[in-house]
């Protein structure tokens, strides 16, 4: 029973000392300039698309993202437009900044073998970096989601919008279905944010990781456009992204979520098997 207790308590405490490590390192990730820039200028998209929308010549037509004739009736869709924009391309590149910054900023700084003494470990630290980058990807959305609510409220009515099942709903429904789409993104990137720690744990140069991270992606999604490549196209991690539209349907269709979460959980698998593999057997020095 002694022995039990004892495990119990070492168990307990090392929870404790990541739980610490954790809070300590999104301190420091959400104390950089660097972090609100990239999260205001993911909010500022649906506020920019807003506004051309409120003070442009006109109501919008079919031209333009998908949505943006729903932003009049019912301004929490400039949140959904926001989302549909930065999906492809603004988030992913913010995702590839904090993930491939992961190991490689502290290798560059030199930090790295003074968290490493601490001792650290190296897989609680691995673990603890991608917690990091998972959580950024999570607030990413919520901003892209509060600068569209935010917008819309000021600027629209909050009337009946159509889905695209043609059944409208009110505004209390399109912020719940705004909340899941944000919820569906951040479900999106954590596959992506284990290729960026990967990447960072191959180099001390966190602009290298960082643009092979988000050159990856690009690449991904344009195999994923290649009707040649459709055999290819549900493996590639990008390949759910636009599925948030699901949550735009009556009933809503949960078919890609489950798809999305699986394949995310694969490249979560593969990619940090090789992220512990490189950088258990990393010499730190170097």
């Amino acid at each position: 029973m002694l022995r039990a207790d004892e495990a119990d308590s070492a168990l307990t405490a090392r929870g404790s000392h990541t739980a610490r490590l954790l809070a300590s390192e999104l301190r420091v990730l959400f104390g950089r300039w660097r972090t609100w820039t990239m999260l205001a200028a993911l909010a500022a998209v649906p506020v920019v698309i807003g506004l051309a929308v409120r003070f442009g010549p006109g109501r919008p037509t079919g031209r333009g993202p998908a949505f943006l004739d729903q932003v009049t009736d019912n301004g929490l869709f400039a949140g959904v437009v926001g989302l549909v924009v930065c999906t492809p391309l603004f988030l992913p590149l913010t995702v590839s900044v904090v993930s491939g910054d992961a190991v490689a900023g502290e290798a560059s700084l030199g930090t790295l073998r003074y968290l490493l003494a601490a001792p650290v470990g190296r897989v609680r630290l691995l673990v603890v970096k991608y917690l990091s980058a998972a959580v950024f990807s999570a607030a990413a959305g919520l901003a892209i989601v509060l600068g569209g609510a935010l917008v819309g409220v000021l600027l629209f009515p909050l009337g009946k919008a159509t889905l695209l099942s043609g059944t409208q709903i009110g505004a209390g429904e399109s912020l719940a279905r705004l909340l899941l789409m944000a919820l569906y993104v951040t479900i999106s990137l954590p596959g992506m944010a284990a290729i960026g720690l990967f990447a960072s744990t191959l180099t001390t140069v966190p602009v290298g990781a960082m643009a092979a991270t988000a050159v990856l992606a690009v690449v991904a999604q344009i195999l994923g456009a290649l009707d040649q490549l459709d055999w290819l196209h549900p493996w590639l991690f990008t390949d759910h992204w636009l599925g948030l539209a699901d949550f735009l349907r009556d009933p809503i269709s949960w078919d890609s979520f489950g798809a999305n979460a699986w394949v995310q959980l694969g490249y979560i698998a593969f990619f940090g098997a090789l992220a512990y593999g490189r950088f258990t057997t990393k010499d730190i020095l170097a």
